[in-house]
């Protein structure tokens, strides 16, 4: 196992990591139809991914603004499920939102083993919820709204989860080496398991190259215990 150091940096110079590796994937079909857009107008544009008909877990610093050092109000947050080209298929926004223990805003080096946030929807998604498998090596597929081409959820559908790093607070993260740059940020890091489709972690930070770092399942789930 890793310390971070220097290994995981957010990537400058983007868009366009792991451009050819990325493929278009359908919004409507499993597992890609749990994913979702985050819009927060005027701060952030994110991916999301439903763990429950009224919850979905995402990156915590898509909520922060580094501009007014504060989050955002949970009303401005949207939440678009099969977003594709300007259509969707259902439109809610959070009530309330927590973020996992130990995360901390504005942080440099960045919390990426805490950077995650539960958010509570007004309204029922109409998708199917995915669960959590504590899954840290072997195969995944990282999936998201990637900047650069943003209009279109993308996938990586064949790369590898690499173990446990820790992050400078040490909190365990997930390290994998799968394609996605900014707009990944909250988009899961999927596993296959006996019950079908799971969630190993969610992207928080990319490397100047294919790869990068996220929240793993084992403190995802921590989050969902403490959800009233």
């Amino acid at each position: 196992m890793l310390a971070f150091a220097c290994l995981f940096l957010s990537a400058a110079g983007l868009p366009g990591i792991g451009d050819g590796l990325r493929v278009p994937v359908d919004a409507g079909v499993v597992p890609w139809s749990s994913l979702v857009r985050i819009q927060i107008p005027g701060l952030s544009r994110c991916t999301g991914v439903v763990v429950a008909p009224r919850l979905v877990l995402t990156a915590a610093h898509c909520l922060w603004s580094r501009s007014t050092a504060h989050f955002a109000p949970a009303g401005s947050i949207h939440v678009l499920a099969g977003y594709a080209k300007g259509g969707f298929r259902s439109h809610t926004v959070a009530t309330t939102y927590r973020t996992a223990a130990g995360w901390r805003p504005a942080t440099e080096p960045p919390l990426f083993g805490t950077d995650a946030a539960l958010l509570t929807l007004a309204d029922s998604v109409p998708v199917p919820a995915l669960g959590l498998a504590e899954v840290v090596s072997g195969r995944a597929s990282l999936a998201g709204y990637n900047q650069d081409q943003a209009e279109v959820l993308e996938a990586d559908q064949d790369c590898l989860l690499l173990g446990v790093a820790y992050d400078a607070a040490g909190n365990p993260a997930l390290r994998h080496e799968c394609a996605g740059t900014r707009g990944t940020s909250g988009g899961p890091l999927l596993v296959q398991v006996d019950k079908g489709w799971a969630i190993a972690g969610i992207q928080t930070g990319a490397q100047r190259g294919r790869g990068g770092v996220g929240v793993p399942a084992v403190t995802l789930r921590a989050l969902l215990d403490v959800h009233p």
